[in-house]
């Protein structure tokens, strides 16, 4: 049994390098996961009720503001529970979508507190939490570098799994509009990324440019000291 599974899996990874994908690396083949009856992402997966207690151990050890710290020992334990493997579902238990809020000063004044409280309040969890469903966990992050767009959350996508995971950044964000994302998450949607003020193109003024309207005179001459 055990030398059919294995040989099934040297077929199934040699066709995978085989796909015709000239872009694809060496290393990117190696982290290709493929799908199989015994370790796939429907495959329902929990911490046992022993485990659970082993759980809340582990996070006591670390600060409420780096739980996720924690996401090593976490998986240890995950694997010792899966006899000696980590399966694709027991990882994804960590949740399909990081939710960051920028906590740096200009997000900060620009009403990022507001953004995080109201995040948690929808979801139910504190922060470092998992929800429930195991699809959202909600953390902080220090500059996201676009403070001319604050306040601003990032979204860690792992809902495609390694190949299709994506990490958006979503700007002008206010309470009632960071709470539509995330229902559009949960409903399998993807909300348009940067800023989500309608009268703003990318970082550009509310409402449109003021000044350089055009494109700038050139100088009368390429060498300027001749001029």
């Amino acid at each position: 049994m055990l030398r059919r599974l294995a040989a099934q899996r040297i077929l199934e990874l040699r066709q995978a390098f085989r796909q015709p994908q000239a872009s694809r690396s060496f290393s990117t083949a190696l982290n290709y996961h493929l799908d199989s009856p015994d370790n796939n992402p429907d495959l329902p997966w929990e911490f046992s009720g022993k485990n659970m207690e082993k759980v809340k151990e582990i996070l006591s050890h670390y600060p409420s503001n780096y739980k996720q710290s924690a996401v090593i020992p976490l998986l240890d334990l995950a694997q010792q529970q899966h006899g000696g493997w980590l399966s694709v579902s027991a990882m994804n238990h960590v949740g399909k979508y990081h939710l960051l809020v920028c906590g740096t000063t200009p997000c900060m004044i620009r009403g990022s507190r507001e953004i995080e409280s109201a995040l948690l309040s929808h979801l139910g969890v504190k922060r470092n939490e998992v929800t429930k469903d195991g699809l959202f966990s909600v953390g902080e992050m220090e500059c996201m570098g676009s403070c001319v767009n604050a306040p601003m959350i990032t979204v860690a996508d792992y809902s495609s799994g390694s190949e299709g995971y994506t990490y958006n950044y979503y700007e002008d964000i206010t309470p009632k509009r960071v709470v539509e994302i995330v229902e559009a998450l949960r409903r399998g949607e993807k909300p348009p990324h940067g800023t989500q003020n309608a009268n703003r193109i990318n970082s550009g003024p509310e409402g449109g440019n003021t000044t350089l309207l055009g494109e700038p005179k050139p100088p009368p001459c390429r060498d300027l000291d001749a001029c």
